[in-house]
């Protein structure tokens, strides 16, 4: 079953995330004492642990969660079969899928020794139902609401 594997934050938007015990969700905000919370509807931004063990592999690096700037890592989640406006329930949070990728031309495309992953495989989302998440959350993945 896919999870949660690491809340990662950073309080400043050109470093690196670090992993944090849990961290706590705010609806039309992102994750508390995140840098890039609150600054658009991309609230919060996810990497699963397989997209970043391939970068590992393809580059000869050795990244973890967290080094490609993302909020949430996971494991066990087909990003690739992600739409935008499906919904993913992690824990006790409802999160919506606003975009997938990141155009490579975007102001402050994070890297990691020259990488960049969220190009390629983020995926953003806003938080619908804030809560708290920790290491261990299940993952869900929700169909797109249909008024």
């Amino acid at each position: 079953m896919p999870h949660l594997i690491a809340v990662n934050s950073s309080t400043e938007c050109t470093k690196p995330k670090t992993s944090v015990d849990a961290g706590e969700l705010i609806a039309g905000y992102g994750l508390v004492g995140d840098a890039h919370a609150g600054l658009s509807e991309r609230e919060i931004s996810l990497v699963t642990i397989e997209n970043i063990e391939a970068a590992n592999q393809r580059y000869g690096i050795q990244a973890g969660p967290g080094a490609f700037a993302e909020n949430l890592t996971t494991e066990g989640l087909d990003a690739s079969t992600l739409k935008v406006g499906d919904r993913l329930r992690v824990g006790p949070t409802l999160l919506e899928v606003v975009q997938l990728g990141k155009p490579r031309t975007a102001a402050h495309t994070y890297n990691y020794q020259g990488v960049s992953i969220l190009p390629n495989v983020g995926v953003f989302c806003r938080v619908i139902e804030g809560g708290r998440v920790v290491p261990g959350d299940s993952i869900e993945v929700l169909p797109a609401f249909k008024p």
